[in-house]
């Protein structure tokens, strides 16, 4: 166990080293990486404003994000256990988003924003487990999270036509999961939320494996599942409304990682959430290079990147039935 989270943790922080040192020096005004590196040995203020003042804060709260996200959707799938589930897919972050545009027309304060968010998120989550009979039969749960998040963009849009002018260019922007707004106090805000709690789902990790082998062997083990399955659950959706506050909704992350991630390194939660802790943070990083790089003039949301990769992965898991 102690040499796989080596290497994973070896590899994890190469690979966000590399996703950090391309979303900080690459296209720096037309500039080439080394036009760029020469440019901070020589002190050029406008290069240093451009990297530690705008692209520093982008490229960490991509890496929390993507953090974020990956490990949300690795807890869902084993609270649920079902491969295909993920906050995005299940309409969590839908209704965060509903909850946080309707404290947007309301006028709220950005702490206020974040509480209608979560709120969001629970009313939607205890819908899905409702509607779902997710105790009963797991078949549902992605049919009755698809028919939700549908329900959600509707809503979404109606609420959309409320607003005014300026309130509706920048609901469509974050909308489709917007980093370029990155501030530090966002980082530090999300920082303070999801460090701790991947750490957390991490140390529950044994815990979720023998979640997976059934209930009545959790039981036996002396796990109540109802209570794992609700606290995690309630952290997980915390993090989903204060990433959906902060960057709005970023797609498919939480699918795409843990997939690709299970085939690597296995299904032990112990292994799989450092995983998903590092290699999802460099995922939506290099994502956010790619919504930077692509566009002639100008730049993609991250969210539209993340879409055009995890649609396709959706379909072929849902074809391979898995």
């Amino acid at each position: 166990m102690f040499r796989s989270l080596l290497k994973i943790g070896i590899f994890g922080i190469l690979f966000c080293s590399i996703a950090m040192f391309l979303g900080l020096f690459l296209d720096v005004d037309n500039q080439t990486i080394s036009e760029t590196i020469n440019l901070l040995k020589q002190r050029d203020m406008l290069t240093e404003t451009i990297i530690y003042q705008i692209r520093l804060p982008r490229v960490l709260l991509a890496l929390l994000v993507g953090a974020s996200l990956s490990v949300g959707g690795a807890t869902f799938q084993a609270v649920f256990k079902n491969p295909l589930a993920e906050p995005y897919i299940l309409g969590i972050s839908g209704g965060a988003s509903v909850g946080m545009i309707l404290g947007i027309l309301m006028g709220l304060s950005p702490l206020y924003l974040d509480i209608y968010a979560f709120i969001g998120s629970i009313v939607t989550l205890l819908l899905i487990l409702s509607l779902g009979k997710w105790r009963y039969n797991m078949e549902s749960l992605l049919l009755t999270g698809v028919m939700i998040s549908a329900f959600s963009s509707a809503l979404i849009l109606f609420l959309m036509s409320l607003s005014d002018a300026n309130q509706l260019f920048s609901i469509m922007y974050w909308f489709m999961g917007d980093l370029s707004s990155a501030s530090m106090q966002d980082i530090k805000l999300l920082a303070c939320f999801i460090l701790p709690i991947c750490l957390i789902v991490w140390l529950l990790g044994y815990k979720m494996n023998i979640l997976l082998l059934g209930n009545d062997l959790a039981k036996n083990s002396g796990i109540s599942p109802t209570r794992l399955a609700i606290f995690l659950l309630t952290i997980i959706s915390i993090t989903v409304a204060v990433t959906v506050t902060t960057v709005g909704a970023i797609g498919f992350v939480g699918l795409v990682v843990p997939q690709a991630l299970r085939r690597i390194f296995g299904a032990d939660h112990r292994k799989l959430i450092p995983a998903c802790t590092l290699f999802g943070a460099a995922y939506l990083a290099f994502c956010d290079v790619l919504s930077r790089s692509i566009p002639i003039y100008g730049e993609l949301p991250t969210g539209v990147i993340t879409g055009l990769i995890g649609a396709p992965f959706f379909i072929v898991l849902l074809r391979k039935k898995i």
